[in-house]
């Protein structure tokens, strides 16, 4: 019956959605849940308001006459916990990670309605990135409280093998194949009590875990917690930036082509900003600009990494709303739409979108459709249409 509802839904859709993508406009896709019972209070939508989880699909262009309308409302189970959207290389299929339960979601984007296959990932609690490999042969799925990362095939989504990584929480992984390694970085454990401050390295033939690479300076662990972690594009040797969540700073990992390891350098720490919780890392084309968020209070960062790209010198700080999260480019990098919503955690939770124009470096515009319906975006990303993988 649930599914009967949820196909009607869609399909009650299609004409608003064709007819829409015709005129001028942007249109996201953003999964969401429920504000909590005390954010429901100060929006005074206290209600009975049973929780609920959706993926939707808003125009978000502040030119478009339709700016902020909602076009698309695909519901998800309310205790799915779904956390993230990531496109495949190619942007033809969309994978939905889950906190509340080992499934993983996908569902083709050249396929209207959209139909959601459920995958189940037994050996995967706390589902929380997945990164593709440069052929888009492979994706890795994070699993943040099992202490694995899954392996799947992209043509058939089949889970293929399970990488264990004994004593560390994976969240962030990124892979540099033509050196036949991958990084994930060892976050915090489900109740967010057992921060950790290193990365683990892996043979990405074999799936090995080789060692580990500490994200601090200090003598003993200080809980750093690094949580995404991205390659530069185009190195000849690769360079990986890691944002260390509670150590508020950016970290890198470079390879030695002569050691065969990578080293860890601090690259800028966010605390004379006052700024804290660095999330989302991304890069532009040209891979001599870089894109930071910080949720706490909510930043969206442009940094210089034009010279030494290990030492990246901040342009500026533009100020979005409290959980900045992640971000939606637009194919020719003129602007960025910010999601400002972390985990419904106090004071990183406003529910908005940001509108930048990246090109004057100032906000132009914020919406608030989901936030006025008392639920909270927890990822973003633009329709392929008008979607940058931004080094993803």
């Amino acid at each position: 019956m649930k599914m009967n509802i949820l196909a009607a839904a869609v399909s009650l859709s299609v004409a608003t959605f064709t007819a829409g993508t015709a005129s001028a406009e942007i249109l996201a896709m953003m999964n969401y849940e429920s504000k909590p019972a005390e954010s429901l209070k100060a929006l005074k939508l206290g209600g009975d308001m049973p929780r609920r989880e959706g993926i939707a699909i808003v125009d978000v262009d502040p030119k478009s006459p339709t700016f902020g309308k909602q076009l698309i409302d695909v519901p998800l189970p309310a205790d799915l916990v779904a956390h993230h959207i990531f496109y495949d290389r190619t942007m033809t299929k969309a994978y939905v990670t889950a906190l509340g339960k080992s499934e993983l979601r996908v569902f083709r984007m050249d396929q209207f309605p959209y139909r959601l296959k459920t995958i189940a990932v037994p050996g995967c609690k706390m589902g929380e990135d997945v990164v593709f490999d440069e052929a888009n042969k492979t994706w890795y799925l994070t699993c943040m409280n099992s202490a694995n990362v899954i392996v799947g095939d992209v043509a058939t989504d089949t889970v293929t093998k399970t990488i264990s990584i004994p004593n560390s929480y994976p969240h962030g992984l990124a892979v540099a194949t033509p050196i036949d390694r991958i990084l994930v970085t060892s976050t915090i454990s489900g109740d967010l009590k057992s921060p950790h401050d290193f990365l683990s390295v892996l043979e990405a033939s074999s799936g090995k875990v080789l060692g580990q690479l500490r994200m601090s300076t200090a003598s003993k662990p200080k809980g750093e917690a690094p949580v995404e972690i991205l390659f530069v594009p185009g190195q000849k040797n690769p360079v990986a930036y890691v944002t260390n969540m509670f150590g508020a700073s950016l970290w890198t990992a470079s390879w030695d082509p002569k050691t065969k390891s990578f080293k860890a350098a601090e690259a800028y720490s966010f605390k004379k900003d006052k700024a804290g919780v660095p999330l989302e890392i991304y890069f532009n084309d040209a891979a001599d600009r870089m894109y930071v968020t910080t949720s706490s209070p909510g930043n969206f960062h442009i940094f210089d990494i034009s010279g030494d790209v290990t030492k990246p010198k901040l342009l500026k700080t533009i100020k979005t709303g409290e959980g900045a999260h992640h971000v939606g480019f637009t194919k020719d990098f003129s602007m960025a739409f910010v999601q400002n919503a972390f985990i419904n955690l106090p004071g990183m939770r406003e529910g908005s979108v940001t509108v930048i124009d990246v090109k004057a470096q100032k906000v132009v515009a914020s919406m608030d459709t989901l936030r006025n319906a008392g639920y909270n975006p927890n990822s973003l990303v633009l329709l392929p249409k008008w979607n940058h993988l931004a080094g993803h």
